[in-house]
């Protein structure tokens, strides 16, 4: 798959102060694909763009990185649904770790986070 990030041809101030955030992470992760890391490590890689935006980039890492190690740091529900793994932190210390669909098959605080945001989702 071939991406295709589109910017506006603007000057580029110091440390880009004249890019969005949004725009210096699509850049960023328009470098990595160009340089084929095995393990790629995201904090709040989409944070800064908009949730159409997020499932492109989401669907993107989830083709063209399939056989890399992926570590991600995320807030977002759908980001991290279809992950090997999932380590759910409260207050700084672990409290679970499983893939997904186990921790949603039992009372979980994954579980109610999925619950959470289902249901801020229907408003």
């Amino acid at each position: 798959m071939i991406l295709l990030l589109f910017f506006r041809l603007l000057l580029v101030a110091d440390s880009g102060d004249n890019w969005s955030v949004g725009q210096k992470q699509l850049l960023c992760l328009g470098r990595i694909m160009l340089k084929r890391s095995k393990i790629l490590f995201m904090d709040e890689a989409t944070a800064s763009v908009d949730s159409q935006t997020d499932a492109v980039v989401q669907r993107i890492i989830r083709e063209d990185f399939a056989a890399c190690t992926i570590i991600s740091i995320a807030h977002r529900i759908p980001t991290v649904m279809d992950c090997d793994r999932v380590l759910v932190m409260d207050a700084g210390r672990v409290k679970e770790f499983d893939a997904p669909s186990r921790l949603l098959e039992r009372p979980s605080l994954f579980g109610a986070l999925v619950q959470e945001y289902a249901s801020r989702s229907e408003i």
